[in-house]
């Protein structure tokens, strides 16, 4: 058997407990990817045990791996990140900045893989400034569209100043990241047409959006009034929707059903958030080792994001379990889906709660939701198909860049 062609990957998170879409994402390609083309090493920072607790996890990802550490997050973190606000990067990325990661990269690519990858732009950080190999860019969203929407949102003079300051500093880092990498992949044509648009980057791939389709198997919607939403409660785009939510949209929901339930399933809600649900008959999980309980059942999935980019992996988890969703259309941006067929879209408080109320008081037409979507996954959004995607531009990338074998004496080229 040839020897495989290896792969460096650089990860700027540990990667589990996999608890939010970009880990999710991630870990489920390379987990596809393992016993492919390539041998893949695994870059990644890890804190405290990390690595013991999930050394059978990351096993399934890689056929090596080498971390470097990181301190654990302070609790006071979310305060002395400011002190980034002087910086000449935005805040996300210079908290990325490692002197330990970097030079375990810089080791990693000495030892000469045949292409290396960079998961998310804030993992160029990590990069000397000349890779020696092919390399890729995989980006899981525009990242300062996602700023600029903060800047649309924002309530008071300080916080837009803020989001336009972080907006500012993210699109000039994005551009100068994009044009150092041979490939770019995008999880969506809509990214893809942005980052060539507004960055005139080139060579942008894209790969569509996975499910596992095992494990989030599919059942009837249950008949109740539960409604569920499922994400990361430490990331704003999440805080800001379900504020929102909360303001806006359950009132209207709990007026025309008394009796509905609102879950919050997803790590560290802000205590303001904890206390403004105080009275309603809402409940917040915190970190779950296993979020399907908690989704399957409820009647209902609400996606009322407001900010965010790249494409939402929540969307077609719910979609995969057979729970019908209503979301905002940049809940599900970037997704191959049809409103009122796959999904019903909710882009105002009013709509959203309209289509919650629905599916809360019409089992059947929740049925008939759940179904077409279902369907819609397991034909074209299995994350061994997205895996294929991913390895053949990796594939192109290298091949593009590998010397051509000289000729024979005869003019006859050699081939392994």
């Amino acid at each position: 058997m040839s020897r495989r062609d290896r792969l460096l990957f650089v990860s700027p998170r540990f990667l589990f407990p996999a608890d939010s879409g970009g880990k999710i994402r991630t870990s489920e390609i390379l987990r596809n990817l393992k016993g492919g083309r390539f041998e893949i090493t695994l870059v990644s920072p890890e804190t405290g045990d990390e690595a013991g607790r999930f050394a059978r996890e990351v096993t399934a990802l890689c056929d090596r791996v080498a971390y470097w550490p990181k301190r654990a997050p302070s609790p006071w973190r979310s305060i002395t990140r400011m002190r980034y606000l002087t910086s000449s990067v935005p805040i996300a990325v210079a908290t990325d900045r490692s002197r330990r990661g970097a030079e375990l990269v810089a080791r990693e690519l000495a030892h000469g893989p045949g292409l290396a990858v960079f998961d998310f732009p804030h993992a160029a950080v990590l990069a000397p400034a000349v890779l020696g190999c092919p390399s890729v860019l995989f980006t899981h969203n525009v990242e300062a569209e996602i700023f600029a929407r903060h800047v649309q949102v924002a309530r008071d003079p300080f916080t837009r100043w803020v989001w336009q300051d972080q907006h500012g500093k993210m699109r000039d880092f994005e551009q100068a990241t994009l044009a150092r990498f041979d490939r770019v992949i995008a999880v969506s044509e809509r990214d893809r047409g942005m980052l060539t648009a507004e960055y005139g980057a080139r060579d942008v791939s894209v790969i569509p959006t996975g499910v596992d389709l095992e494990y989030f198997a599919y059942g009837d919607p249950e008949p109740n009034q539960r409604v569920v939403f499922a994400g990361s409660m430490d990331w704003m785009a999440n805080i800001d929707g379900i504020a929102f939510f909360m303001d806006a949209v359950w009132p209207r929901v709990a007026a025309a059903v008394p009796a509905a339930e609102m879950t919050v399933v997803g790590r560290s809600p802000p205590e303001q958030l904890l206390d403004r649900a105080r009275g309603l008959r809402w409940t917040f999980t915190g970190r779950v080792d296993d979020i399907r309980p908690h989704v399957r059942r409820a009647a209902a999935y609400a996606i009322p994001l407001r900010v965010g980019g790249g494409t939402r992996i929540k969307a077609f988890e719910a979609m995969a379990m057979g729970v019908p969703v209503v979301s905002t259309a940049i809940g599900v941006e970037g997704l191959d889906i049809v409103p009122g067929r796959h999904f019903l879209l909710g882009d105002t408080a009013e709509a959203m709660a309209l289509g919650l109320v629905r599916l809360l008081t019409e089992p059947e037409a929740g049925l008939a939701i759940a179904r077409a979507a279902r369907t819609l996954v397991e034909t074209r959004f299995s994350n061994a198909e997205v895996a294929r995607c991913f390895e053949r531009i990796c594939g192109e990338t290298l091949d593009a860049r590998r010397p051509a074998d000289p000729p024979s004496p005869g003019g006859v080229v050699r081939r392994a």
